[in-house]
């Protein structure tokens, strides 16, 4: 079906593809779909409800149709457009959503039922009676529902993502878009012109025009060479612009590897962020159908498409065509196919004054009615005053019109307006702020027009950037009006399809209006109108023009739906890319990694860390005799741990203080410089977020210190407090918990420890509790703070990131000479059990100041975030589950977090229920297992004996209740 002489194609290399098992020869340059038409392959699908027989209905991404699944196994990739999708060496593709075959579809027997699956049979069937929805219709339902089909197997090919920040983006690369894009290149704008379409041109590139005496082609190819040779402009074809969001930022999908053999250095896709100043929205309209009887077999296409497959990719998709049209432009078709020696039978015209051709007979005033064919057109019904007439012919090109592309106008809330000379929506100005429209899909349908529209909209874009531009002098092109008449549907019997790939036809939404589904959006939910993968962009507005006529009202009052990112489909790898496998959750790992593991000591999950577990020595056979040395270090030597891990939110400006009053319960303005203080922070429902400490490290300079676990958490409630709540405060926020290292030094030795690495000596007087400050560390400015998680004397000692590996390394050295060691997670959960001290096991989101024994420290004195809800009776409630210690007191001595509390007598039921244990473990300093939980009406009970049942690992021990505190209550070994 190739026709000498037309093309973009002439002299490329034979390819040699396969569809469903057929090997094919297409040309380098072909999509799948002008590749299978030119082998005369025509039924390539079937439609989802009924599987009727489908073929190519467009040439363009909006297809909704010509749907396969490229590759097999792991690698298959399921409901690929076909006009979309280049063809390569070795391109294997199938049919989809049939079976055996598409051209013997089993299926296909839904077609016969068609009288009882009109629309919204499923919300009328499927409620009875009810004990068949789970066993019967369910099952029934998820079999058929989709339409290709996952591998079931993991993904090999990999995806990028990327970020690109320009001046201007102009999307879409048409003669708008190129005009867009040479104006802003010229003047020096940093420019992204992000096409679709593997090649750039737009619609020049499938219609016979002349610009400044050249073709369409030599102009865009005139055009892009100068666009290349600019340093300022990229060039981005295959990059589909898929949504508009907040503040010029644009999603674009780039299909890298799509058009060639899967290689290992190429990724499949790259999902791009972009970050516009300005943007131009040049891309273009789309050709919709009319409805008619029949109107969805195989060989019924648009009248641009069967332009385009001829005069870009040289092939006639078919050796009789007709036309049926309402407007002047799908004239061109019909003259660009005899002129090309292609065979055009009849072009019918539904306008009484249509124009006359000397190259082709026009029939006006008429209607096609039905078509004939089962898996290929082979003839149509035309109707006119003079009766019914049949005409053979094994292709038919449809045009009812163009739906300017406005839908990422429409992505930031906005609404089109109808405009009643095109008899179509057009965007409304300043929908996405930072975007101009022009050309097509501004509803300015000339080439003259559309050249016009680009450089002004360039032009505007510019003057408001502050850059200066001259004003382009605008080629010499054509000019033609847009003269249609509108024609949404053919009345008729029989069923005329609006949407091709859902099976909705104009019987359903007239049927949807009379059951008073009246408005777009439920219309749209009950027949499934334009929520198949194209989104109605075919279907959509000739539906929206009969539920308007079905309900007696006009277009602009019926509405439009909404239209939704993304534009084109987007792989969920694609957006998703870096997140699979590992990347899903990305390692982190601290500065004393490499170290830690050269002495063997296995990596934990914490948070979003992998922290040390325990570091083990010879002789030891098991982590508990691991940890009860640790624990045994920092109680009578030293012990090094490495804390980076957790959240550190450097506060600074005049109204830092302000902002730590408001977050925290207690107060910070008060504090001293070169103090610490410990600090506890609440949501706004009252419940307890976080706790930490914040440092005081100069006039305006605070570092606030959170758990590992909700270190994001609170730099998320900060940010909302500093931007939402006090937005007039002078005050900055950074995380720079990635920036430094920092290691706590724990025990009795531990400032002897220090004083051989600081430049200045330490002592209580210089540097008493909860101090802290600048140092020197070997010649490294650091940070020191006197603080404690262990109960012992202790500090954190903080230097920058880069040198936390060196200082790890040094810090054990000298610990070792001292008789210490490393400790780790394991043996620093005991130290802070046996303290009482928290973690998020106990701040869980579901406890109060109160709860914690910490009421005292919600300050009287000054409001903060969630005081008022935490006042709550409820929450003040003496029977509500408060914090207290457990120790074994019958014959069983194990204890484990996430066992249940009892009264001894009572039976272990849910009703019964006293609270629960928080966090466990074997304390070497007391000599027994110690846990912390949460019991009702617990600081009182404390003495009393309680029930902890474990069923999970078969655990039913005897406690008693103590305080939370169960070593140094006093605190003199941590204040020295």
């Amino acid at each position: 079906m190739r026709v000498a002489g037309k093309g973009l194609l002439a002299g490329a290399k034979p390819v040699t593809f396969s569809f469903n098992g057929r090997h094919l020869v297409g040309l380098e340059g072909d999509t799948l779909a002008s590749a299978l038409l030119a082998n005369g392959v025509h039924l390539v699908a079937r439609s989802f409800k009924y599987h009727r027989p489908r073929g190519i209905l467009t040439a363009g991404s909006e297809e909704p149709n010509a749907l396969v699944t490229i590759g097999s196994g792991a690698q298959s990739d399921p409901n690929i457009r076909a006009t979309s999708q280049e063809i390569f060496e070795g391109l294997e593709a199938r049919s989809q959503n049939c079976w055996p075959s598409v051209e013997h579809d089993i299926q296909a027997v839904n077609d016969l039922a068609s009288p009882v699956l009109g629309a919204g049979f499923y919300y009328k069937t499927f409620m009875w009676p009810a004990k068949f929805w789970e066993k019967i219709y369910e099952p029934i339902i998820r079999r058929a529902a989709g339409l290709g089909a996952l591998s079931g197997q993991a993904d090999p090919d990999p995806c990028e993502k990327a970020y690109a920040f320009c001046d201007l983006l102009v999307i879409g690369s048409g003669p708008a878009g190129l005009m867009a894009a040479l104006t802003a290149g010229r003047a020096g704008a940093d420019v992204i012109l992000a096409e679709e379409d593997a090649s750039m041109g737009g619609r020049l590139l499938g219609e016979v025009e002349q610009i400044d005496g050249l073709s369409g082609v030599d102009w865009v190819a005139q055009v892009l060479a100068e666009l290349e040779s600019l340093d300022n402009v990229r060039l981005m074809p295959r990059t589909a612009i898929t949504g508009a969001y907040d503040q010029g930022t644009y999603g674009a999908l780039e299909r890298v590897g799509h058009h060639q053999p899967r290689r290992a250095d190429l990724p499949r896709e790259c999902f791009w962020r972009i970050v516009a100043k300005r943007a131009v929205l040049a891309a273009g309209a789309i050709e919709r159908p009319i409805a008619f009887k029949n109107n969805d077999r195989p060989g019924i296409m648009t009248a641009s498409a069967v332009r385009s497959y001829l005069n870009r990719w040289g092939v006639a998709p078919g050796q009789r065509v007709t036309l049926f049209v309402n407007n002047d432009q799908a004239h061109d078709t019909a003259r660009d196919l005899v002129q090309a020696g292609v065979h055009v039978a009849m072009v019918v015209d539904s306008r009484h004054d249509a124009p006359d051709s000397d190259l082709y007979p026009v029939m006006k005033g008429a209607q096609v009615c039905d078509t004939g064919g089962r898996k290929r057109i082979d003839s149509i019904t035309v109707r006119s005053v003079q009766g019914e007439e049949r005409i053979q012919t094994d292709c038919l090109a449809m045009s009812g019109g163009w739906n300017p592309t406005l839908h990422l106008t429409c992505h930031l809330n906005g609404r089109p307006q109808w405009n009643r000379d095109i008899y179509s929506f057009v965007p409304t100005p300043g929908t996405v702020p930072g975007l101009t429209c022009a050309g097509a899909c501004n509803g300015e349908f000339s080439t003259i027009g559309a050249l016009r529209e680009g450089a002004e909209a360039a032009s505007q874009a510019l003057e408001d950037l502050g850059v200066k531009a001259s004003k382009p002098d605008l080629p010499i092109a054509g000019d033609a009006p847009y003269n249609i008449t509108a024609l949404w549907a053919v009345t008729g019997k029989g069923r005329a399809w609006l949407d091709f790939q859902n099976d909705v036809t104009v019987k359903d939404v007239k049927q949807a209006a009379a059951e008073n589904f009246r408005s777009v959006e439920h219309m749209k939910r009950y027949t499934t109108q334009g929520m198949a993968t194209d989104q109605g962009k075919n279907s959509n507005v000739a539906a929206l023009a009969v539920l308007a006529d079905a309900t007696g009202r006009g277009i602009p009052e019926t509405g439009t739906t909404t239209f939704r990112p993304p534009f084109a489909p987007v792989s969920i790898a694609a957006m998703g890319a870096g997140a699979a496998g590992a990347g899903f959750k990305p390692q982190r790992f601290l500065t004393s990694h490499l170290a830690s593991k050269e002495l063997g000591a296995p990596a934990i999950e914490v948070g979003l860390w992998y922290r040390s577990s325990y570091f083990p020595t010879a002789g030891e056979s098991n982590w508990r005799q691991s940890c009860d040395r640790e624990v045994g270090l920092v109680r009578e030597a030293v012990g090094i741990c490495d804390v980076s891990t957790l959240g550190k939110i450097d506060i600074q400006g005049p109204d830092a203080a302000k902002l730590l009053d408001l977050v925290y319960t207690n107060t910070f303005s008060t504090l001293k410089l070169g103090r610490v203080r410990y600090g506890l922070m609440l949501r706004d429902d009252g419940f307890v977020m976080d706790d930490g400490t914040t440092a005081r490290l100069g006039e305006n300079h605070y570092v606030m210190t959170t758990t590992t676990a909700a270190a994001g958490q609170v730099m998320a409630h900060l940010e909302f407090v500093q931007q939402v709540m006090r937005p007039e405060w002078d005050v900055q926020i950074t995380s720079v918990t990635e920036q430094w290292a920092q290691f706590a030094i724990a025990g009795p030795k531990s400032r002897e420890l220090l004083n051989g690495i600081l430049g200045d000596q330490i002592d209580d007087a210089s540097w008493p509790f909860m101090a802290c400050g600048a140092v020197d560390v070997l010649g490294v400015s650091g940070r020191l703070f006197r603080i404690s998680f262990s109960g012992e004397m202790a500090y954190e000692l903080a230097v920058p990131a880069r040198f936390g590996d060196a200082l790890f390394r040094e810090l054990l050295q000298r610990a070792k000479t001292l008789k210490g060691g490393a400790y780790g997670m394991e043996a620093l959960n005991v130290l802070r059990i046996e303290k009482g001290f928290l973690t998020h096991a106990e701040l869980n989101g579901t406890v109060t100041a109160f709860d914690l024994g910490m009421q005292g420290m919600v300050s009287k004195k000054k409001d903060c975030i969630g005081k008022p809800l935490s006042s709550r009776p409820g929450l003040m409630a003496e029977d509500r589950e408060r914090l207290v210690g457990l120790k074994p007191i019958g014959a069983v001595k194990q204890l484990t977090a996430g066992a249940h509390l009892f009264n001894p007598d009572d039976p272990v039921e849910r009703i019964y229920d006293q609270g629960y244990v928080t966090s466990a473990g074997f304390s070497p300093t007391l000599g027994h297992s110690i846990a912390l939980g949460f019991l009702k009406n617990g600081p009182d009970r404390i003495g009393e004996e309680v029930r902890m049942v474990d069923h999970m690992h078969g655990i039913d021990a005897l406690c008693e209740v103590v305080s939370p505190v169960f070593f140094d209550r006093e605190g003199g070994r941590a204040r020295g």
